[in-house]
């Protein structure tokens, strides 16, 4: 069976914010040195989730009633897409970005934005992105996708 896709809710942000930082520890290197993933976990916060859940339209993919992965958008920005490490290469960060472009695209937006850590950044390639900048001082890589009806 596929995932079940929802609205997270306020409840959710311990899981997702645990998600974000295993996916970041366990899923980054070797696309990016250890201490490097290390110190980006290191600045997430419970409390960032929850602001994150106030600012953002955030959605989940469960499987079997247990969260897996999430995703945040706003307007035509891809704000964030994560996989619990136990999950990933299973199609459930696929599903949950297809499920994102389709709600970008039904709100009439022509492409899609993000910034791709180093280690996402072939995930979005992949998926048709393009590159739509040099990499940031933060160390992200702009990346657009046009959405076509």
């Amino acid at each position: 069976m596929g995932a079940v896709y929802r609205l997270a809710k306020r409840k959710d942000a311990s899981g997702l914010y645990d998600i974000r930082r295993r996916s970041i520890l366990e899923l980054a290197p070797p696309t990016m040195p250890k201490a490097e993933a290390e110190a980006w976990a290191l600045q997430l916060t419970p409390s960032g989730m929850e602001q994150k859940l106030r600012e953002l339209e955030v959605w989940v993919a469960e499987l079997d009633d247990v969260v897996v992965g999430w995703g945040a958008i706003r307007g035509d920005m891809l704000e964030g897409l994560y996989v619990a490490a136990e999950f990933a290469g299973q199609g459930v960060g696929a599903g949950l970005l297809d499920r994102l472009e389709g709600l970008i695209r039904d709100r009439e937006f022509p492409s899609v934005r993000a910034e791709a850590s180093s280690n996402a950044r072939d995930f979005y390639l992949r998926r048709g992105y393009r590159a739509a900048g040099p990499q940031t001082p933060k160390g992200a890589w702009p990346v657009a996708k046009e959405l076509l009806p």
